[in-house]
């Protein structure tokens, strides 16, 4: 089995050590091997769960649900629809959170095209160009 350091973990992650640290502490990572220094070792497991768990972070999912799944997945296959109804719950949260970029996106697109009709030419006009 291939282990790696935190150093390397975080470089492969994305996630700084501080960021792991407090995972391990607040129990999204689970039993983290150990070496005979007792210096942690994260397995490609592990560096796989951080991703799942990147994911989520970077989709907005807060730390208290993230735990929940964690807690979810550790527990077994037969907690698989409580996770899935999560996951739906967080996605419709995603839905809702993108649908209203869009509409702030509009909002900006259309300040955009009136400064470029309207305000940009005579602007332009008045200043001789």
């Amino acid at each position: 089995m291939k282990y790696y350091s935190p150093s390397e973990t975080a470089e492969r992650t994305g996630f700084s050590l501080d960021t792991l640290r407090y995972y391990e502490r607040i129990g999204l990572l689970d039993s983290v091997h150990r070496a005979s220094s007792g210096h942690r070792r994260f397995t490609d497991d592990d560096l796989g769960w951080l991703g799942t768990l990147s994911c989520l972070r970077n989709t907005g999912m807060p730390i208290a649900e993230m735990r929940r799944f964690a807690e979810l997945c550790r527990e077994g296959d037969h907690t698989m629809d409580e996770r899935v109804a999560l996951l739906e719950k967080h996605d419709a949260r995603v839905s809702e959170e993108i649908a209203g970029m869009r509409e702030r996106q509009k909002y900006i697109r259309n300040k955009v095209q009136w400064y470029k009709e309207f305000a940009m030419p005579a602007a332009s006009v008045s200043s001789g160009a």
